[in-house]
């Protein structure tokens, strides 16, 4: 799963050219326009009163551009940002030590801010609300507490599971943004750059259609563009057309929606030796051979976002929409199943 194309996470082969890619401007931020037209209206107000912005909470799926908005706002604050992730910050002192090396205005970024453990959380609390951090000093009887100033600071925190954040951490960011799915024309603009920043000859068509099966992720689509972008320059002297993008793309085993070989075999596990459903989550990881935790976190979503897939109390059921996808007859006895749950 780690070497997936279709894997929204960061792999290792995106640190190549991420950095790169990624817009360095609001301006040249494409989607997610009600985060911008935010953005845009509290990074002016503070500026106009030279303090340091609200803290501010960005969730959604992997790959929508966390990172990138939050280096955004570092930069259209003209300040430094500190980059870190909840699992690495592993003590108090850690964050300690990282909060009172920060200067004034200064942007700290979190990624995976919900894995913080809840001793760090404890220490993060009054260096949000009060700009401070409390340090205890000696052991036992003769332990003391020292409160030290920090400057003001923004923090910028991310996660893909906003539900797994504690209450008192989510109720004391100011700003709280969710990023949403891309469509395939706000993708196409952003392949377009892409391709224009790494020297990739493409037309229109052939960026969209690289658009349309990146499942609404502009990390996806980035990705997808290199591989492209080779199979053009073997294959079809280095020009990329809706033709090439398609045999490129039909070569990876990525389908006009964005489903890869995973998808389809969990789906056709489903019809071919269950009927389609239900088949509970154990059975379905046991059959496919894959993890339980990785179906249900990394394949179903998008599965469900298409409608292909239902969750019900006694298990996953193909949808019609899925059967006429994988090109399958519907048996009467799935139709029931659905007419059943709906």
């Amino acid at each position: 799963m780690d070497d997936r194309l279709m894997n929204s996470s960061f792999l290792a082969e995106d640190s190549a050219v991420e950095q790169t890619l990624r817009p360095r401007t609001l301006r040249d931020y494409v989607g997610q326009k009600a985060v911008k037209d935010s953005l845009g209206i509290y990074i002016e107000a503070a500026l106009s009163r030279h303090d340091a912005l609200d803290h501010m909470l960005l969730y959604g799926p992997p790959g929508l551009g966390k990172t990138t908005l939050a280096c955004i706002v570092a930069a259209e604050m003209g300040q430094n940002i500190r980059v870190t992730s909840g699992p690495a910050i592993e003590r108090p002192g850690d964050l300690a030590s990282i909060l009172s090396n920060l200067n004034a205005g200064d942007v700290l970024f979190i990624d995976e801010i919900h894995r913080l453990s809840r001793q760090v959380e404890e220490v993060l609390y009054p260096a949000m609300e009060d700009y401070a951090i409390d340090i205890m000093i000696g052991k036992g009887p003769t332990a003391r507490s020292i409160r030290v100033d920090l400057p003001k600071f923004t923090l910028v925190g991310a996660t893909t599971r906003a539900g797994q954040l504690s209450a008192p951490l989510r109720d004391r960011f100011g700003m709280l943004f969710r990023l949403e799915m891309y469509t395939p024309e706000e993708l196409a603009q952003i392949v377009r750059r892409s391709a224009g920043i790494l020297n990739v000859d493409a037309d229109e068509d052939g960026l969209l259609e690289i658009a349309r099966r990146s499942r609404g992720t502009p990390r996806i689509a980035n990705r997808m563009l290199k591989r492209v972008r080779d199979y053009a320059e073997v294959r079809a002297g280095g020009h990329i057309s809706r033709d090439v993008a398609r045999e490129a793309l039909n070569m990876l085993d990525v389908d006009e929606l964005g489903l890869d070989k995973v998808d389809r075999n969990v789906l056709g596990c489903m019809m071919d030796k269950f009927g389609g459903g239900p088949v509970g989550l154990d059975t379905l990881a046991a059959t496919t051979g894959e993890d339980a935790v990785t179906i249900e976190d990394v394949y179903e979503p998008y599965l469900m976002q298409l409608g292909f897939l239902m969750r019900t109390p006694r298990g996953r059921i193909c949808t019609p929409a899925a059967w006429a996808h994988m090109k399958k007859n519907m048996p009467a006895a799935a139709e029931a199943q659905i007419r059943m749950e709906i």
